[in-house]
């Protein structure tokens, strides 16, 4: 069986984000529709490649309509050379395997005051933490995120790899999307 091949070369404009949150420079391509569906997943996914040659690592976020975007933040845009509103050029493929997420310290803390959940998340997939950790970090309010802690962990404590009903693209729930654009200059 032969694999289906991830790479997809395209040229994007870098978008200035309508609200930037803390503050940094920071811009975010949306993929092209034909360059996010030779992606393995809607969810969550690495990629790595090239930004106008300079290599990159990423984790691209669903958009909410079976794409994706990448945020590339200020560090990001020095080294490709680049500034918002620039058009670049992409050369990019999924990560061969996906890096092991970072664990958000709650959940950390969590999952090491339960032997059982421990082990459970132990025996998951990369890809089933990093949709766990986006289901929890996905939530808007702080109240919600602590609860889907509690319910991580007691579902992990019973024995289940995988979160249940949770739509990792968005597509379906509506829960995810790109960043507004700013009206560029």
């Amino acid at each position: 069986m032969t694999q289906k091949s991830s790479r997809s070369q395209f040229d994007a404009q870098l978008l200035r984000p309508a609200e930037p949150g803390d503050g940094n420079a920071w811009a975010f391509v949306i993929l092209p529709k034909a360059a996010s569906d030779k992606l393995p997943r809607r969810g969550r996914v690495t990629v790595e490649g090239q930004i106008n040659g300079q290599y990159f690592q990423a984790l691209l976020e669903p958009d909410g309509k079976k794409s994706h975007w990448l945020k590339i933040d200020e560090q990001l845009l020095k080294q490709v050379g680049a500034s918002i509103g620039d058009v670049v050029a992409f050369d990019l493929s999924a990560a061969d395997q996906e890096p092991e997420p970072q664990l958000p310290p709650e959940l950390n803390k969590a999952l090491q005051a339960s032997p059982e959940a421990q082990a459970t998340w132990q025996d998951t997939t990369t890809i089933a933490r990093l949709d766990w950790i986006h289901w929890i970090t996905s939530a808007k309010q702080a109240k919600t995120r602590t609860k889907r802690i509690i319910d991580a962990c007691d579902m992990l404590s019973s024995g289940k790899k995988r979160v249940c009903c949770f739509d990792p693209s968005g597509y379906y729930s509506k829960a995810f999307s790109a960043p507004r654009a700013a009206d560029q200059d």
